[in-house]
């Protein structure tokens, strides 16, 4: 599971190519059984970690998006081959000049509780967002609107002041209800915990630390899904997930690389289930609190890279299944800079840059010692996540070859979220970003984004970033674009605010009474409401 991210259009971004390893279900396929589609069952999807709001616009956790996307629409969504179609915009009109962008919403769409949805909804959503009293990561997007229409209730015209690259795809945010959120504290709102969207699902439960449930929206305006509903289990171990699983208590979840490769390969597993393989869109990484007297160093941050093995992490924790990660692109995508020199694994070269920068002696205990203090320093990281945990052991040994003393810290995920990291209370982290199709990544990397709460959270400043960022979003042509990211990229190579570890594979898994997953460029998710389960095998 991805960790905090950005919102725009929460779909995984895969420009390679999709392979599928798939397996029969139990049942045996004869002349005589139903296998069309029926409405029925529900599907059990085990995740690490509870949500933390269930209004979009406050939540900056993977956790909570996923829940949410199946509750809200935006204006546009990703298509399954990643190309930006409508969603609650039945279609939309781009002026010659880029500037404007008119969208033409649907019709008879209705929110949960029966309310239209209209122009107002959107207008409400935008307002609220730019709101400075609204404690937002994704204000940026909307800010850079110049002035905002609706002629009618089914119109929403955008205007904006200068080209801003990632403007349609912006409008995948989801849309809030204006009925029921005008004029209040979006803070204070119910809806945090008990929210009325537009999407395919509806909430029914959620009861905290252990599910959410949701119920199929039998008006969607694409139709009613065919699974009735959809359910969260929290499960903060990957390992008891698994086990329930196999026990036929959870239908689906994201497995571990020695998951998939070393215990799902037996005939009965892959009579039940079907397994899934393509490369993700997210990376991990160690990230370090800029502000911190023992990271303000470059060549400390470049030393510990140095130190770090990243080979041996794709082997030993991956399995093989991912590659390095050397900057905040992944490689496959149009603005990835396949020419930037990673810091290569030299221990030697490490020791000599920790040298350079003051720490040359060394403690009985073989700690690097400066002004009397040995260099130590915690990992921080999420329960639940095994990956990131034994990424975290390997380099504790790692950096202790070189005279670091680290030490890892585990917390439970609404708690690393609220009280660690959006308050900037680490020394390093491990996490991961899930990046979306647009190489723009200003919420992350700009220096005016490091507040308590922001996605800048290491505190990270660089006035020729903060250029190339503003460059990179603010023209249509392409390769003006490829020329800020990859310039952005070297930039990110020398200074290393994060050690960039891993692009991880996706490996999902599905119970095989589950029809009509279909793996494509975007990943398997997209076409959710497509999903069934024949009759005769339906088990809730």
């Amino acid at each position: 599971m991805s960790t905090v991210r950005r919102l725009r259009l929460l779909l995984p971004a895969l420009f390679l190519a999709v392979t599928a390893c798939t397996q029969s279900p139990a049942a045996p396929r004869d002349g005589a059984r139903d296998e069309s589609p029926a409405y029925g069952d529900a599907l059990v999807e085990g995740t690490i970690g509870d949500a933390s709001t269930l209004i979009p616009l406050l939540a900056s956790d993977s956790s909570s998006h996923a829940v949410a996307g199946l509750l809200y629409n935006g204006l546009v969504k990703y298509d399954k081959d990643l190309k930006i179609v409508g969603d609650l915009a039945q279609s939309f009109d781009i002026a010659a000049d880029g500037l404007t962008i008119t969208f033409h919403l649907r019709k008879g769409v209705k929110w949960h509780d029966g309310a239209p949805f209209t122009s107002r909804d959107v207008l409400y959503t935008y307002r609220v967002t730019i709101d400075p009293k609204t404690p937002t990561a994704y204000a940026e997007d909307f800010k850079q609107v110049k002035s905002i229409a609706a002629p009618d209730d089914h119109t929403i015209r955008v205007t904006y002041g200068a080209p801003y690259a990632p403007a349609l795809a912006s409008w995948g945010n989801g849309i809030l209800p204006a009925h029921l959120l005008e004029g209040k504290d979006i803070t204070k709102s119910p809806l945090a915990r008990a929210p009325v969207g537009t999407g395919p699902y509806r909430f029914k439960e959620w009861v905290a630390g252990q599910k959410i449930v949701l119920e199929s929206n039998h008006d969607y305006f694409e139709g009613r899904p065919w699974i009735d509903r959809y359910i969260y289990r929290i499960i903060p171990d990957t390992s008891t997930m698994y086990m329930e699983l196999k026990a036929g208590t959870v239908d689906m979840m994201g497995l571990t690389p020695v998951q998939y490769v070393r215990q799902t390969t037996g005939t009965r597993f892959t009579s039940l289930f079907n397994k899934y393989r393509y490369p993700s869109s997210s990376y991990v990484y160690m990230g370090y609190n800029l502000r911190h007297p023992l990271f303000r160093d470059k060549r400390i941050r470049q030393a510990l890279t140095s130190a770090i093995d990243k080979n041996e992490l794709i082997h030993g924790v991956l399995f093989g299944m991912g590659q390095k990660a050397v900057g905040p692109i992944a490689p496959g995508r149009w603005a990835y800079n396949s020419n930037v020199r990673d810091i290569v694994y030299d221990p030697g070269h490490a020791a000599e840059l920790l040298a350079q920068a003051g720490w040359k002696e060394k403690n009985s205990d073989g700690i690097l010692v400066k002004d009397g203090k040995p260099f130590s320093f915690t990992i921080l990281t999420n329960q639940g996540n095994q990956q990131r945990l034994l990424t975290a052991q390997i380099i504790q040994q790692r950096l202790k070859y070189v005279g670091i003393d680290v030490k890892i810290r585990i917390v439970e995920w609404a708690t690393f979220l609220k009280e660690f990291v959006d308050k900037g209370n680490f020394e390093v982290v491990m996490l991961g970003w899930t990046t979306s199709p647009d190489p723009d990544m200003f919420d992350v990397w700009h220096s005016s984004k490091t507040n308590p709460g922001e996605l800048n959270f290491v505190g990270y400043k660089n006035a020729e970033v903060d250029r190339l960022l503003v460059e990179g979003r603010s023209t249509f042509d392409i390769e003006k674009r490829k020329k800020a990211y990859f310039r952005i990229q070297e930039i990110m190579a020398d200074e290393q605010p994060y050690t960039f570890l891993y692009v991880p594979d996706a490996l999902p898994v599905v119970s095989s009474r589950i029809r009509g997953v279909k793996p494509a460029p975007i990943g398997i998710g997209y076409n959710q409401i497509k999903w069934y389960v024949p009759k005769a095998e339906q088990v809730y």
